[in-house]
């Protein structure tokens, strides 16, 4: 039976290379995905670590909490706690660092790098230990600047030449002055690093004379232990807090695997995707395969083979088949995985250098669905084949289904999809984090649902299809009658593109809706034409709010200036706001009282009202983070959204007991003649073309917004793009059997008169009518999925609502009768060539 199995998979090449081109296409989508998943884990992780090797003990400034009054506040690290940590028994070397943001602009004047991956730093003495220098010297100045050597590479900069760089203020020109290298993980992900010597960048960044932390180098032979405690008895107790570098390291790659544990779910989720497809279309190509040797099986049956053998040769070609195509579908993987990653830049997001990482898991998954998946998908139709008798499988190449098992199988589909229906709405119902559970398991056990019921569901679906068929006449009635011959097997097809296109509809209707709900709240909080603020959110100089109101053409300005203040003991943060402007930058719905802002007159969102059982005339008490106090009284309460809330209060009110260094978070800009081209290219010029400040009109910052989910989107369609790959390969499986079966039928519709073009025809149309079958319960899926989503998120958004990208619907449906098309144009090219005397006498 072993050398029966073997001659039997060498024997039938063409059967041979479909099966294997099947598996191997499950097992690329796995690994593949895997591929990229851990990619993409692993250099996200590498680029976000930095070594510790110039450190053995680090000293920050320790947070001083809010107690009753009192703001909370951040003491300085001064040079006198530096040559203080410098002079303990323990310490080789100590050297203090200073960081903040700073936009490094390329040739064309366009910032490098995502706004957060911009920074800067001091470059400490003649020789830092942290940056190498790689050509050129130190800094010295306003005037020089040293910049990493994968910006200088990517931009095009060497040493001599002029640079344009801002911090939060003026644009400057330093030149050149060194290029150095460096392990920081934002330069690996496409960010660039800026240093300037110490006292420069104090001044820039707004810390004169003072440090963000101190690092502190041990003499050889004393331990991180003792240094750190040698720090602490010399120390302010309270005001400082030390942490060794193995802490440090520690702590990094705690947080790096939580910042990592979302976007590798999310990663998975696909993975997970691929193997249910890839298993699912195996399984399926198995089934056919069986049911299409069930003569030959009964005939070794009849020659004396027992059905432990029967069932152990088909185990033994699986077996075969699987070894094959895990190593070819592997191999195909890594290519995929790598393609992936180059996509993820045309998509436009910035993924960090780094290795194509291939796992033990990976290799173990990828001969786990070509090995095992392929031997379990052959066991149940092998086994089922082995049970008919001899006699009977003879004279009938496929056995029906009795009306219990139809009947057990319908019963069992029901439950499934009515608990799955009912989970989701009960989800839709719970608080957004509790819902993620419930809610992913009712939609597996909707989409099980629906795939056991899909042969009792291709009967009317496809039978709404006559009409249209009718038109093709002969050819038109017979494909339906040939498509609806197998429910179970046209069913099973139909399911690979069933489940691409429920996942792709639903984000699609997710996508849609949540886009809808973003535009339509920047429409309605704000009038201001243009919002201004820094490319990675950081605060803006005062100045830039100045500049805007004496540039051409703008007509009014207000800064959004926070500050943190006490409330009845608790941390309230307040809004400076240019109070005589406010109510013509903003559009917001008054709930009670008057938009009013100026004195001693603030307004209040709903919800901070609804906390402090405030209304209009109400009067309280707050604590400035000066410790200065002053009685506010509420003008107007209005309705807070995502974009603006909380208590509003004029600058000139809150400036007096702000610090020296506060910034602005935004200003917002009304021009006379709205938004053009015109108008902001004059406010960027009235900036100094700084490339670290973005002027954004509301359809920007809607697309900012919508940036990540868009991404996800893209990401998804690309990972699915090969289910569609599954599914046409799944359906000319179905149509070349249907056809193999049919070879008799076929010569006989030949002999009668049917010509080539109508038997081209007839499989063309099964195979339409079978793809439309799996595109409407796709579809249909996707947008149950997708408004259960948006229900849970509708709770999070007030201006979310359920939007039907009918278009794209559209376009889903012409993609999966596409995929019918090509699908059947091999299996209708056989049919119409097979000779019709030979077709007849088949057996």
């Amino acid at each position: 039976m072993f050398r029966t199995a073997l001659r039997n998979v060498l024997a039938h090449k063409a059967r041979l290379l479909m099966t294997v081109l099947a598996v191997m296409l499950g097992v690329a989508f796995v690994s593949g995905t895997l591929v990229f998943t851990n990619t993409i884990s692993d250099a996200y992780q590498n680029s976000s670590a930095k070594g510790f090797g110039h450190v053995d003990v680090a000293v920050e400034p320790k947070h001083q909490d809010s107690k009753g009054d009192r703001v909370g506040t951040t003491p300085d690290l001064t040079q006198a706690l530096l040559n203080r940590s410098a002079r303990v028994p323990g310490a080789d070397s100590a050297l203090g660092v200073v960081h903040g943001f700073t936009a490094i602009a390329d040739k064309d004047g366009k910032l490098i790098g995502g706004g957060y991956q911009s920074q800067g730093g001091n470059y400490w003495g003649a020789k830092d230990p942290r940056y190498p220098l790689v050509s050129g010297t130190v800094p010295h100045g306003k005037d020089q600047v040293l910049i990493d050597s994968d910006t200088a590479r990517r931009a095009g900069y060497k040493v001599g030449d002029t640079v344009r760089v801002s911090v939060d203020g003026p644009v400057l020109t330093p030149t050149v002055s060194g290029i150095f290298s460096t392990d920081d993980g934002n330069v690996a992900a496409g960010g660039s690093l800026a240093l300037f010597d110490t006292a420069t960048a104090q001044q820039l960044f707004g810390k004169p004379g003072t440090y963000d932390e101190i690092d502190v180098k041990a003499k050889a032979g004393v331990s991180q232990s003792t240094l750190k405690a040698q720090l602490d008895a010399v120390l302010p107790k309270g005001r400082t807090e030390t942490t060794t570098a193995e802490k440090l390291a520690d702590d990094q790659a705690k947080t790096i695997s939580s910042a990592m544990s979302s976007m590798k779910q999310g990663l998975l989720v696909f993975a997970g995707i691929a193997l249910f497809v890839g298993t699912f279309i195996i399984a399926n190509t198995f089934t056919m395969l069986v049911a299409q040797r069930t003569k030959e099986l009964a005939l070794l049956r009849a020659v004396g083979a027992s059905r432990r053998q029967v069932t152990r040769s088909v185990l033994v070609e699986a077996f075969v088949v699987g070894a094959v195509a895990a190593v070819t579908g592997l191999l195909a993987g890594i290519g995929i995985g790598a393609g992936l990653k180059g996509l993820m830049g045309t998509f436009g997001a910035t993924v960090p250098d780094g290795p194509l990482v291939i796992t033990p898991g990976t290799v173990v998954a990828a001969l786990a669905v070509g090995v095992l998946v392929t031997m379990l998908a052959a066991w149940l139709p092998g086994r089922r084949a082995a049970k008919i008798p001899p006699v009977a499988a003879m004279s009938s190449l496929h056995a029906q289904a009795t009306t219990k098992s139809l009947v057990l199988r319908n019963t069992i589909g029901a439950l499934f999809a009515a608990a799955g229906v009912t989970v989701v709405i009960a989800a839709t119902t719970m608080d957004t984090d509790a819902a993620q559970a419930p809610m992913g398991l009712g939609a597996v056990l909707l989409i099980i649902g629906v795939f056991v019921l899909t042969p009792l569901l291709s009967r009317p679906l496809i039978a709404a299809a006559a009409p249209v068929l009718r038109l093709f006449g002969v050819s038109g009635k017979l494909a339906r009658q040939n498509s609806v011959r197998n429910p179970r097997r046209t069913a099973a097809t139909a399911s690979a593109l069933m489940i691409g296109l429920t996942l792709i509809t639903g984000m699609t209707v997710m996508a849609g809706s949540l886009q809808h709900a973003i535009d339509k709240l920047a429409a309605s909080a704000i009038r201001a034409d243009y919002v201004v603020s820094m490319a990675n959110g950081n605060g803006l100089s005062p100045d830039v709010d100045k500049k805007l109101s004496r540039a051409e053409g703008v007509t009014a300005t207000s800064p959004l200036r926070n500050a943190p203040s006490r409330i009845g003991g608790q941390t309230e943060y307040l809004t400076g706001v240019n109070g005589s402007a406010i109510r013509k930058l903003t559009d917001l719905d008054v709930e009670e009282g008057a938009f009013t802002v100026g004195g001693d007159r603030v307004v209040v969102d709903d919800s901070t009202a609804k906390d402090h059982r405030w209304s209009a005339g109400s009067a309280f008490t707050v604590s400035y983070e000066d410790g200065r106090k002053q009685q506010l009284t509420v003008a107007g309460v209005y309705k807070g959204n995502a974009m603006i809330r909380g208590i509003m209060l004029d600058n000139a009110t809150l400036a007096p007991h702000l610090r020296a260094d506060a910034t602005d978070m935004q200003v917002m800009v009304k021009t006379a003649d709205g938004t053009s081209a015109a108008a902001k290219d004059k406010l960027v010029k009235a900036l100094g073309s700084n490339p670290a400040i973005k002027i954004q009109d509301k359809k920007d910052i809607s697309s900012e917004i919508a940036q990540a989910f868009t991404l996800m989107l893209n990401m998804l369609y690309g990972l699915l793009a090969m289910a569609v790959i599954v599914a046409v390969l799944g359906v000319i499986n179905t149509l070349a059997m249907s056809v193999f079966e049919r070879s008799q039928e076929i010569g006989m519709l030949r002999a009668i008169g049917l010509d080539r073009k109508g038997i081209k025809r007839m499989v063309r149309l099964e195979s339409l009518v079978i793809a439309l079958f799996g595109g409407v319960l796709g579809i249909g899926l996707g947008v149950f999925f997708g408004w259960a989503t948006g229900q849970l998120v509708g709770s999070k958004m007030a201006t979310y609502e359920l939007i039907l990208p009918w278009g794209r619907m559209a376009v889903f449906l012409l993609l999966a009768a596409l995929v019918g098309v090509l699908a059947a144009l091999w299996p209708a090219r056989r049919a119409a060539r097979l000779n019709m005397l030979q077709a007849i006498k088949a057996q």
